[in-house]
């Protein structure tokens, strides 16, 4: 395990690691995170493994500042934009349909990316250094997410190449997952962002037990959200 007592040279050592394809554990303003080069396939492909997932379950995508949303996502909505300036960085997560053209595999993601900027200084400038980057929470599948470093160790193992340790982080809601590829934004998962506080900025957003949603969700491409 690596627990550098500094933020620079754990940043470097990080970089390196996901440079040659490797994870590695990061704190985010949640819970800890695993995470590798969002445009690397086959280094997504060992995170899954070290999760105990398959590419049914694909990881949303960390970046450093919004403005990378106009590179990775296409035909973005005026509503998923209200959101992300309203909420980024903090616990939103926006489904949106990905850029055709960028040569990623994040497993199985019906042509959509879930994006989320952090509110985490230590994660930031990590996203800064690297680029946007494929991060699911610290834990195996099934188990609790990792509050601390060293509990993503025990969970992770060998499997992950730098464990970046910024101290405890508080157990917070997950973030909140809304569906912006939907004729009106849905949440598809509850969490750090309340029902209300979206419709304060884009009315539209529907919530996950609306009926309206429930049959809107039929012919979507929804795929990408994060799971656990």
């Amino acid at each position: 395990m690596t627990q550098p007592q500094q933020r620079e040279p754990g940043i470097e050592s990080a970089r390196q690691a996901i440079g040659r394809g490797e994870p590695v554990v990061l704190p985010t303003d949640t819970v800890y995170g695993i995470g590798v080069d969002a445009f690397n396939p086959q280094a997504v492909a060992v995170l899954l493994a070290a999760k105990g997932r398959n590419r049914t379950m694909p990881p949303p995508v960390l970046i450093a500042r919004a403005e990378v949303m106009e590179a990775l996502a296409a035909d973005i909505p005026e509503t998923a934009r209200a959101l992300a300036e309203t909420f980024w960085p903090g616990g939103l997560t926006l489904i949106l349909r990905a850029q055709p053209s960028l040569a990623w595999d994040l497993g199985e993601t019906r042509g959509t990316v879930a994006l989320r900027m952090p509110a985490d200084e230590t994660a930031l400038e990590l996203l800064g250094a690297v680029g946007p980057m494929a991060v699911s929470s610290a834990n195996r599948t099934g188990l609790a997410a990792a509050t601390t470093a060293a509990a993503a160790q025990e969970m992770l193992a060998e499997s992950v190449a730098v464990y970046l340790d910024d101290g405890e982080r508080a157990r917070q809601r997950a973030s909140t997952i809304v569906d912006c590829t939907r004729e009106n934004p849905v949440v598809v998962r509850d969490g750090a962002i309340p029902l209300h506080e979206l419709q304060a900025v884009v009315p539209e957003v529907l919530g996950p037990g609306d009926e309206e949603s429930a049959s809107a969700g039929d012919d979507s491409d929804q795929g990408a959200a994060p799971r656990g």
